[in-house]
């Protein structure tokens, strides 16, 4: 536990409530102090959704702390089941139930007793793990806690067979897994991914636990293979389904034109493996064990009791890559990827154009959760020919995942969730531009170094109205968006001195082709504490527009750690060793 003003990822009950709220017809109850209820607050503002189910704080008071708190919980969580009638209440502790040694565990088994809906505890140690990682654990215990019971009321139901019947949606499928309120334009990022999915003809069974419902979670093993698009939130179930249910997973996240590519041909295999390996071999081996072995493939209705309307049921050695040849075909693939690279994206010209060739070489940090930050720093080196002096991430759990994706395309490394450590490694760096979360753009700000937001923890403006995904072919195309016009271009540069400089802190005009007088003048209209010598501002009038007022502070810096009040050419040499030092 520590205490901080500033922090890249909440507290764990934070994570619990977002897939909690993310989830229909969920409701949370929350065992902390007063202060800790800005939960609803921050959803209503960033979100701006019109309906949610908001989060219940039951208080730890003065009272509380005399008498206990098993009554005033297990009260609050019978209420709710009766106004509200929730499918599911889950309760979250916090580091004061933590502190106050309470049996939360007890709280919820006699709620249950009383309740009419389900009633679960969160099950994250708040001490060790963050926000990030207490949703990523939640998810996969809601999971679990629903898809087991159902196995269990089947085993109940004397289905002796259940471990020799595989049952699959009749159309590939894939669940999506991860995508929950708050998220760094998750709504929009979904989109594009159902859009692109929907163009390989394959089906999306379930996305959770955005907008779903628990009772829905038990069709989740009916879908082909998952997809996680953001390593913070989902691989605990994904690797829950593998290994339960020996679903595939993909984890490349589709940003970018490469990583999309090979997000697409990672689809193509997973498929061809399904469809001429596993579902064969499984019914193969069950034949061999008890010979009554089935593969049924169903098309299911979300919303109807049976859940079932019509079925192809396998039940000898049918060729399946007959069956589903198209989804064989590896041209097809090839040829979407060449089609939405040429015609969708428009990324990989704009990369070749002129426009973007300014920002050859240019030196940029990029900060932020490991997802985003990994995929960006490739993006901007292989995609865009910019240079990666330090790429970072507040992900210390995933540092080691982290470092062997950004190894080879950036300078260093930077694990921690220390802001401070992160503005003292820009303001050393000085580069052109930042890649990173909202802190990473106040920094920007106080540095006059400009900001592209590219991953959480962010705020309003970060969540648009308008269509804008970071997923995808058409996620290329924003990507491309912010990260030219994140730069302050030449062309800015002319018209500003044209128009002297209207929207800059410090303005020093070109001094080519003017006299001694003219640059003297210069001098005495700054209203700076420093004087300048004649050959002084014209070696500072022949540096770039864009980084002039940066060589400009940084002159002045050294001139006053060395007690110089009037800077000749020679302090400008000895500044500029020093920053080079």
């Amino acid at each position: 536990m520590k205490l901080a003003y500033w922090m890249y990822a909440g507290p764990a009950h934070m994570g619990t409530l977002r897939v909690a709220s993310s989830f229909k017809n969920v409701h949370a109850i929350m065992h902390a102090p007063l202060g800790d209820d800005y939960f609803n607050v921050m959803r209503s503002m960033l979100e701006r959704e019109r309906d949610f189910t908001p989060v219940t704080t039951s208080i730890v008071d003065r009272h509380v702390l005399a008498q206990g708190s098993q009554e005033k919980v297990v009260e609050n969580i019978t209420r709710k089941d009766k106004e509200e009638n929730p499918d599911l209440i889950l309760l979250t502790p916090t580091c004061t139930s933590s502190i106050l040694q309470e049996d939360l565990q007890n709280f919820v088994n006699r709620a249950s007793l009383e309740s009419n809906c389900d009633v679960i505890l969160a099950d994250v140690n708040h001490y060790r793990v963050n926000e990030l990682q207490a949703a990523d654990r939640t998810l996969e215990q809601i999971v679990r806690f629903y898809i087991e019971r159902e196995t269990k009321k089947k085993i109940d139901n004397s289905v002796k067979d259940i471990e020799q019947i595989i049952e699959k949606t009749e159309k590939p499928s894939v669940n999506i897994l991860g995508m929950f309120t708050l998220g760094f334009h998750n709504q929009h990022d979904c989109r594009e991914l159902k859009r692109l999915l929907a163009d390989l003809n394959i089906e999306v069974n379930l996305v959770i636990p955005e907008g779903s419902s628990v009772h829905e979670l038990k069709n989740l093993t009916k879908a082909w293979f998952n997809i996680v698009p953001y390593r913070e939130v989902g691989l605990m179930t994904a690797d829950f389904l593998e290994k339960e249910y020996q679903m595939p997973f993909i984890s490349i996240t589709p940003m970018g034109i490469q990583q999309t590519s090979q997000f697409i041909y990672q689809i193509s295999q997973i498929l061809e493996t399904l469809i001429c390996s596993t579902f064969p071999r499984h019914f193969a081996e069950g034949q061999q064990k008890s010979g009554n072995n089935k593969i049924k493939f169903s098309s299911y209705k979300k919303e109807s009791s049976s859940n079932e309307k019509e079925c192809l049921v396998l039940k000898n050695q049918t060729n399946l890559s007959i069956i589903y040849e198209e989804y064989l075909n590896k041209v097809f693939y090839q040829n979407y990827i060449k089609k939405q690279t040429l015609f969708i994206s428009q990324a990989a010209w704009f990369s070749r154009s002129i426009d973007c060739q300014n920002l050859t070489g240019k030196r940029t940090v990029v900060f932020g959760d490991a997802t985003h930050a990994a995929a960006m720093t490739k993006i901007l080196t292989t995609e865009m020919g910019l240079q990666v002096v330090c790429a970072g991430t507040y992900c210390k759990h995933d540092a080691d995942w982290f470092r062997e994706q950004v190894l080879g395309y950036c300078d260093q490394v930077l694990i921690t969730d220390d802001h401070t450590k992160v503005g003292d490694m820009i303001t050393r760096l000085e580069p052109a531009a930042i890649f990173g979360t909202q802190m990473e753009r106040h920094i920007g700000k106080k540095l006059e170094i400009p900001c592209g937001v590219i991953s959480a923890p962010v705020h309003i403006q970060n969540f648009p109205l308008s269509y804008r995904p970071f997923l995808g072919y058409e996620g290329t195309n924003q990507i491309a968006d912010l990260v030219y016009n994140s730069f302050t271009l030449g062309m800015e540069d002319h018209l500003l001195e044209i128009f002297n400089g209207h929207d800059t802190k410090t303005q020093v005009p070109s001094l080519k082709n003017k006299d001694a007088n003219s640059a003297q003048s210069i001098s005495k209209n700054q209203n700076n504490k420093f004087n300048w010598s004649d050959e002084a501002l014209k070696e500072l009038s022949g540096v770039p527009g864009f980084v002039r007022g940066k060589v400009k502070k940084n002159v002045e810096k050294f001139a006053l750690e060395n007690n110089h009040s009037f800077i000749t050419l020679e302090i400008m040499f000895a500044a500029k060793e020093a920053v080079n030092a």
